[in-house]
């Protein structure tokens, strides 16, 4: 591993000294077969412990690992022929949006059909990070997304969102061009297209940055994401006035996809590998296919005419309505209990 938060350091410290022993073994012509299986062992069986017990902020952490493979990563394994449009047609290129085209293959009879990207993208070298500006978009980036629902919605394209962003950029800059709306309108009209749209949180999924792509028929979460109205950090801001309890304010805001699954935000949760996505991309990559194709796949067979498209956004805005309800329902009972 590159880089490794403060939980990690235990199993980082084991692992090196595995890769020393195997490496002294090898130059020295030894048989450490029994200590390095042994070592295998504890390796793993730390890795399944460490992460079996994280806290609310290590989760937000893994969230934001540097080594968590990115949009442009999941893109360029799962799908084929991705041709990547450019602009809002109003002022720029953002590139905190990724978005285009590719072909998704569905297997068996059907093969392959054309699906429309849209994620956040962030960068790994500093000068990648500027130019992605971290994965926060502004309005521009917004518009290029609407601009790209819009035509899969004309010609009937499912489209696939990748969510992975801090929330949406707060600079001066941004809300001078209207990035309240930009936001407010990409929501609305997610709610109005006419063909399957799913959202999978990937990274972090933070304030209407993320919610802004994430209106769809099927909302799935990475097993280490994270997905909140507000970032820890802005939330502390806010109430505490203190950016530094942003732990704190990790433990209140119920950003794990477990919570989120029983309050119904979510639809699924996607398994990643022991220790994360970032410790086996291939892994990864596999247990989102399998999911694409279990989840989307039946979407994407239904029928496309004027009554399935209606019931297509009927589920879809009936599927927001009832998020919270069964919390909801469970507050009420304790409250007439007591």
């Amino acid at each position: 591993m590159e880089a490794f938060y403060e939980f990690e350091k235990p199993i980082v410290l084991l692992e090196k000294k595995l890769a020393d022993l195997r490496t002294l073994a090898k130059e020295e012509g030894m048989d450490f077969a029994t200590e390095i299986q042994s070592l295998e062992r504890k390796v793993h069986k730390l890795i399944e412990d460490t992460y079996a017990n994280l806290s609310p902020w290590q989760l937000v952490q893994v969230s934001r690992h540097p080594n968590r493979p990115y949009t442009r990563d999941f893109v360029d394994a799962l799908f084929t022929d991705f041709l990547e449009m450019y602009g809002d047609r109003t002022f720029s290129d953002d590139q905190a949006i990724l978005g285009g085209t590719a072909m998704w293959d569905m297997g068996g009879t059907t093969g392959k059909v054309p699906v429309m990207i849209i994620g956040h993208q962030k960068g790994r070298t500093t000068k990648q990070k500027m130019e992605r500006n971290f994965g926060m978009a502004k309005p521009e980036g917004y518009r290029k997304a609407m601009r790209l629902m819009e035509l899969a919605s004309r010609t009937q394209m499912p489209i696939v969102t990748l969510i992975d962003t801090p929330g949406a950029y707060p600079g001066l800059e941004a809300e001078e061009r209207g990035q309240a709306q930009a936001i407010a309108e990409s929501i609305r009209m997610m709610f109005g297209l006419k063909v399957p749209v799913l959202a999978i949180v990937i990274g972090e999924g933070g304030s209407g940055g993320a919610l802004a792509v994430g209106i769809a028929d099927k909302v799935l979460m990475m097993e280490y994401s994270t997905y909140s109205v507000i970032s820890p950090e802005s939330c502390a801001s806010i109430l505490w006035n203190n950016s530094a309890l942003a732990e704190r304010a990790a433990e209140k805001l119920k950003m794990n996809p477990k919570s989120l699954l029983a309050l119904g935000i979510i639809d699924g949760i996607i398994q990643e590998p022991a220790g994360g996505a970032q410790r086996d991309w291939n892994a990864t990559f596999e247990s989102v296919r399998k999911t694409i194709t279990k989840q989307f796949n039946p979407l994407l067979k239904s029928p496309v005419k004027a009554s399935g498209t209606q019931k297509l956004l009927e589920d879809r805005y009936d599927k927001f309505r009832r998020m919270g309800e069964s919390a909801v329902t469970s507050a009420n009972a304790e409250s007439r209990a007591n």
